[in-house]
């Protein structure tokens, strides 16, 4: 058994982080992650690590990935306008295939938006919000204690496969207050970079082709002499824009994510054996989808949850898996219907398809997606 404490989603995000091994954050105050940086602010001092507050989303962002080139995890946390703001630096990480996690604790927008009410409509901005074709991984988690468990999993996603992770989050998320379970050390793995030692003796060659594309390592800019560059490059990191090298690149950065998308892909599912509808919800609407799935149970209606934990690269596999008995689907979330579109590339054909929107800046409430499901069924039993 693990500790026992009261935490919000914003002290767990930290303190998983030092936990993963961050040892380097530098951020600007925004609502609604500010708390993040607070924690940070207090504990990393405490155990040799740094935090610093930069003159905004830009700085913060160049910050954590030179911090993360010279060999220490690091992390920033922002909202909707800074993250933003941080999209170009994402693109360089991304490039430069640099492991460093950004948390977005989303609120409503667009621009400054309602900064402290809840919204999911960076979900988008997730996966496209830098220019150019580049590789992403994005996770989502619903609970408190899950927001502690999965930031140590961003970590670890973040060196394994030396890329961006974007850690999403939303205001409800992190200002909600649980009881949480801390796992012990014992449970906890964390991935190290690998040492400079390994290559006192050796060349390092930075971005090496290997026959695994995510297992590139990453050694310690300083000891260890190597180039960046977020332009096209070869392998040993100097620009080169000839066409074959920018495919070979390009296509190498893709692959990494696309080829290993099973040891990425985390879901959780409720009742979805029987199931007849599918109802899709991730982040705090979830924990409205599961009571209103329940309480669609105890009506004797056939229905079941499937919640995307990562949401970058999306799970079409297991959908296309579930269509196979759903005939009709229920998808929950605070935007215009971001997920709802990809999910209706696995779904298309199902005739009753019901997306429970809201922008007010206010939860969906369980008898919102109650209500769905029970106008899907009724169009379903009336055949």
């Amino acid at each position: 058994m693990g500790e026992r404490i009261l935490l919000q989603g914003n002290e767990a995000c930290a303190l998983g982080a030092i936990k993963a091994g961050c040892r380097f954050y530098a951020g600007y105050p925004i609502t609604p992650s500010s708390e993040i940086m607070e924690v940070m602010s207090k504990e990393l001092p405490k155990i040799g690590g740094v935090f610093i507050q930069m003159e905004d989303e830009l700085a913060s962002a160049a910050a954590v990935i030179g911090a993360s080139l010279a060999g220490v995890k690091a992390m920033t946390a922002t909202s909707g306008p800074g993250f933003s703001l941080m999209q170009e630096a994402i693109g360089y990480a991304c490039m430069t295939e640099t492991p460093v996690v950004f948390v977005d604790v989303q609120r409503g927008g667009p621009s400054t938006g309602l900064p402290t009410k809840p919204g999911q409509g960076d979900i988008m901005q997730a996966r496209w919000g830098t220019h150019g074709d580049h590789p992403v991984i994005a996770l989502y988690p619903s609970t408190v204690e899950e927001v502690y468990r999965l930031i140590i999993k961003a970590f670890n996603f973040a060196e394994e496969f030396r890329n961006p992770v974007i850690f999403l989050m939303d205001e409800i998320l992190g200002h909600i207050r649980e009881t949480v379970e801390l796992p012990p050390d014992g449970e906890i793995e964390t991935l190290s970079r690998r040492s400079d030692e390994e290559y006192e003796e050796e060349i390092f060659v930075p971005f090496e082709e290997t026959e695994d594309v995510s297992a590139i390592p990453l050694a310690k800019m300083g000891k260890t002499r190597f180039h960046v560059t977020g332009l096209v490059h070869d392998e040993s990191g100097f620009p080169v824009g000839s066409p074959d090298v920018a495919e070979k690149l390009l296509r190498r950065l893709l692959d990494k994510i696309r080829l290993h998308a099973d040891r990425l892909i985390l879901y959780d599912e409720f009742m979805v054996e029987d199931a007849e509808i599918l109802v899709i919800a991730y982040g705090s609407v979830a924990r409205s989808a599961i009571r209103a799935v329940k309480m669609a149970r105890n009506d004797g209606i056939p229905v079941g949850l499937f919640r995307p934990i990562t949401i970058w690269p999306f799970p079409f596999k297991r959908l296309r898996q579930l269509r196979k008995h759903i005939n009709s689907v229920v998808v929950a979330e605070l935007n215009a219907g971001q997920v709802a579109r990809e999910v209706s590339r696995v779904f298309r054909d199902r005739r009753y398809f019901e997306v429970v929107s809201k922008l007010s800046g206010e939860l969906i409430t369980p008898s919102e997606i109650l209500e769905a499901i029970g106008k899907v069924y009724s169009n379903m039993t009336e055949l």
